[in-house]
């Protein structure tokens, strides 16, 4: 089959994590011996402030990583449907896309696109800013994929989509691995956003506390840090290292003994079960690794694949225990690579969107007939 997806960008990582998901997807689909083009507009800001904080080189290496995969950057206003779709047999649209893109999508498949046509959503607007999910024109989709079961609630709920499945993110286990190869030079690695004040109040008590108070060597990289805690953190000696490309994730977590899961408020108050690819993508690089309260209503990591704590203090004793008991931390992490690998990998998520894709089969063709006789039938009258 040709899958044909329109993302906001698949070689720019830069504040959009859904990359790192879409990479995997796509080498899994080539490996089963499909076709893939990912459409991403050539203006989109996540390639702008890639290009600024990495310059050229980094989007022509995550270009590379996935040999196959058909790119194509994009004009907006320029975007030749006829062209894109040509061929298609399924066509995944992310939810960062303009929702003009959405709606028109939307009309050819109305009008007789002989695709199926889905909707991807990895975020937490629906529950946030339900307004700007609401502006998505999706009655003409065939059906919509959400990363948690409480968001596919969500959708159903509101009547947004004929039919939403549940599908979770995962880690491309062929780039995230363990790498026993690379020597460790550091006790702590975060790697994260510091965001839009959504986790603020977190990061101090989960994870700036508590390095303080263990005096663990720290690294930590992401993009919107704001100046005063750059300056608060090099204040406390933790290194700062700036935005990380994520196919040098592995490497940077391979240098640590730990890790920290710092989640976003919305997924603790409002989406409970999500926990965001990049648990998944430290789990299946073998480092233990420490989580600020999230629940796991949906059961998918079994006990003892990373350490829960509830606050600050749970968080320092956790860290202390790591770091002075590494027969304990080779366990855990021995048992969240287990979990990843038997449930969690791009590859189990590929062959979920293909069972996915054949049980819609049916009701698109019917749907298709439908439309034929309707034609058929205004042509003889």
């Amino acid at each position: 089959m040709k899958f044909v997806m329109f993302y906001h960008s698949f070689v720019s990582c830069w504040n959009h994590g859904n990359a790192h998901f879409l990479r995997g997807i796509a080498r899994e689909l080539l490996r089963l011996g499909h076709q893939v083009t990912v459409h991403e507009p050539a203006d989109g800001w996540s390639r702008g402030n890639a290009l600024q904080d990495g310059g050229a080189d980094a989007l022509r290496d995550a270009a590379q990583m996935v040999p196959g995969v058909a790119l194509r950057a994009y004009d907006p206003p320029a975007l030749d449907l006829d062209e894109a779709l040509n061929q298609a047999d399924v066509v995944l649209v992310h939810e960062w896309n303009d929702p003009a893109l959405v709606a028109r999508l939307g009309e050819r498949r109305r009008d007789g696109g002989d695709f199926l046509l889905l909707f991807h959503d990895t975020h937490h607007r629906a529950v946030t800013a339900p307004q700007e999910i609401s502006r998505f024109e999706l009655d003409h989709y065939d059906a919509l994929l959400v990363f948690g079961e409480v968001l596919r609630q969500v959708y159903q709920r509101l009547g947004w989509g004929r039919r939403v499945f549940t599908w979770h993110e995962a880690a491309d286990v062929a780039l995230f691995q363990p790498r026993p190869d690379i020597s460790k030079d550091t006790d702590l690695v975060w790697i994260g956003n510091w965001g839009d004040n959504e986790r603020d109040r977190e990061l101090q008590e989960f994870m700036i506390g508590p390095i303080v108070a263990t005096a663990l060597k720290t690294r930590i990289h992401g993009v919107r840090y704001p100046e005063h805690v750059r300056q608060r953190l090099h204040q406390i000696g933790i290194e700062f290292g700036g935005w990380l490309p994520n196919y040098r994730a592995p490497q940077a977590f391979a240098r640590a003994k730990m890790t920290l899961h710092v989640p976003r408020r919305p997924y603790v108050q409002a989406l409970p079960g999500i926990p965001t690819i990049r648990v998944f993508e430290a789990l299946a690089c073998g480092i233990p690794l420490v989580s600020a309260p999230w629940e796991d209503a949906e059961g998918l990591f079994p006990a003892g694949s990373f350490l829960k704590v509830k606050n600050g203090p749970g968080a320092t004793a956790a860290l202390r225990l790591l770091a002075d008991d590494p027969a304990f931390a080779a366990e855990t992490s021995r048992i969240g690579l287990q979990a990843i690998h038997t449930r969690h990998t791009c590859a189990h998520r590929a062959q979920e969107l293909l069972r996915i894709v054949d049980n819609l089969r049916p009701a698109a063709a019917l749907s298709r007939a439908g439309r034929d006789r309707q034609t058929e039938g205004v042509a003889v009258s």
